[in-house]
């Protein structure tokens, strides 16, 4: 067994607009970095690299809860300290917390000799993402873990199935605002219209018929919310104009990432990627609100090892 490795391990969209808590994508940029070691004592220490306030009890942190379960089922005294690079700001939507616990398990796995499989992998994960929300989804660990895009048929029994990235580029604001997902997940409707139910259901099925043809027309019209969006979008300040001016410039479409802030917009190639990327700085700059861009292509690859001792 290995006794360190660093990990990349990378953002990822939740959602894809009308997939709430079913699909998810993994990008490229940001990532955070993340070092990991293997101990000879069964205990989980979690450190932050860059100061960032972290709960000293592993169970209540999201990269040491997964680890904790893990440790859990093996029958031997080990554990595992790691030490975090946080370039995924917490509260983003663009799955924080889901780096932290991919990361976590897909590096203490490979330390392991891989004696998980990528199911297993999302399993523990999970329990990271209810340290955050209070609630275990997958959509952001398992795109993480698996890269590209997932759907998440079903939590219990889980159920992910991996679904050809297409050739896509995103493009991501991320103002520099937190909406905490819990908070975000307060403010859904406990109920909605059989009509727009079936609106959704339309989309959802859209949206996967159309990235398994690879039919990107398709995909652009399928990217539409009728139940999530139109209450969130409220909490994100300048999300209509910028939508508007995203489509307006070519981008296939897109929407709130997770439970936001950031906004994610899908296009066909990367010149239109950044014109997508101008608008959305142009929008920001107007507001008076800070905020940061990426532009990547979609990341079939997710949480990988960058390096092994």
């Amino acid at each position: 067994m290995k006794n360190k490795c660093i990990i990349s391990s990378p953002a990822t969209v939740a959602n894809l607009v009308c997939g709430f808590d079913i699909l998810g994508l993994c990008l490229s940029e940001p990532a955070d970095k993340m070092e990991i070691k293997l101990l000879n004592e069964k205990k989980i220490i979690v450190h932050s690299a860059d100061g960032y306030p972290l709960p000293e009890d592993p169970a209540l942190n999201t990269a040491g809860a997964p680890l904790l379960e893990m440790i859990n089922d093996l029958n031997a005294s080990i554990g595992f300290e790691v030490l975090i690079h946080k370039n995924i700001k917490p509260g983003s939507g663009a799955g924080s917390s889901a780096a932290s616990a991919a990361g976590a398990v897909v590096g203490a796995n490979h330390l392991l000799g891989n004696i998980f499989d990528k199911k297993q992998l999302i399993q523990y994960a999970m329990f990271g993402e209810k340290v955050a929300s209070g609630v275990k989804h997958a959509d952001n660990v398992a795109p993480c873990i698996y890269g590209g895009v997932t759907l998440i048929r079903s939590i219990s029994p889980l159920d992910i199935i991996p679904l050809p990235a297409p050739d896509l580029y995103t493009t991501l604001v991320h103002p520099q605002i937190e909406i905490r997902t819990a908070d975000a997940r307060a403010v859904l409707r406990q109920q909605i219209d059989l009509k727009n139910a079936i609106k959704q259901w339309g989309n959802i099925a859209g949206l996967v018929a159309g990235i398994i043809q690879n039919d990107v027309e398709l995909i652009g019209r399928s990217l539409e919310d009728y139940i999530i969006e139109p209450v969130r979008s409220k909490l994100i300040p300048g999300f209509d104009e910028l939508k508007k001016k995203c489509l307006d410039a070519g981008a296939l479409g897109g929407g709130i990432s997770g439970s936001g802030p950031s906004i994610f917009m899908l296009s066909k190639d990367e010149a239109t990627a950044r014109k997508v990327e101008q608008e959305m700085k142009n929008i920001y700059l107007n507001l008076g609100i800070d905020f940061r861009t990426y532009v990547s292509k979609i990341n079939k690859e997710g949480a990988r090892i960058i390096d092994s001792q």
